[in-house]
């Protein structure tokens, strides 16, 4: 999977296909079943990807996204304001998404989706298909652009 797959879906996680289930098998949550990976990374190659905490400042629905997302702007303290377009739709209104602390990958090349820059992977999980995404959020306030580490 190429950084630009990740981009374009928060909700759909493309690597999650026959090569990485087995043989169809779902976990305890109805999603395919992701065997552990063959190719380990290391600590240096995990770290190339800067996850940031960022505080979604604005979110609006995004009807012209081929599958069901919302427009977000994420403050990232001292990195500024990015955009992403994320599919959330299955959990969160838009009302309910501003003033969210996220975690989200930084350091991606930007994508056009439907004439609109997504400039970070804002992170999250499935919940029951890969359609339902939960979101991934410190749980307590942290300054918006700390680095995970």
């Amino acid at each position: 999977m190429t950084p630009g797959t990740m981009l374009t879906a928060v909700a759909h996680h493309p690597a999650t296909g026959p090569a990485d289930t087995a043989a169809g098998a779902l976990d305890s949550s109805g999603a395919p079943a992701v065997s552990m990976s063959q190719d380990p990374i290391t600590p240096d190659e995990f770290f190339r990807a800067d996850i940031r905490v960022g505080v979604i400042r604005r979110a609006e629905e995004f009807p012209q996204a081929r599958n069901p997302a919302y427009k977000l702007w994420i403050d990232f303290g001292e990195l500024g304001i990015r955009t992403s377009s994320a599919q959330l739709t299955a959990f969160y209104q838009p009302e309910q998404l501003t003033g969210r602390l996220v975690l989200a990958v930084v350091n991606f090349p930007p994508r056009r989706i439907a004439g609109f820059s997504s400039e970070v992977l804002v992170l999250g999980v499935p919940v029951g298909t890969q359609q339902n995404v939960a979101l991934i959020q410190p749980d307590r306030p942290v300054p918006p652009g700390t680095r995970v580490f």
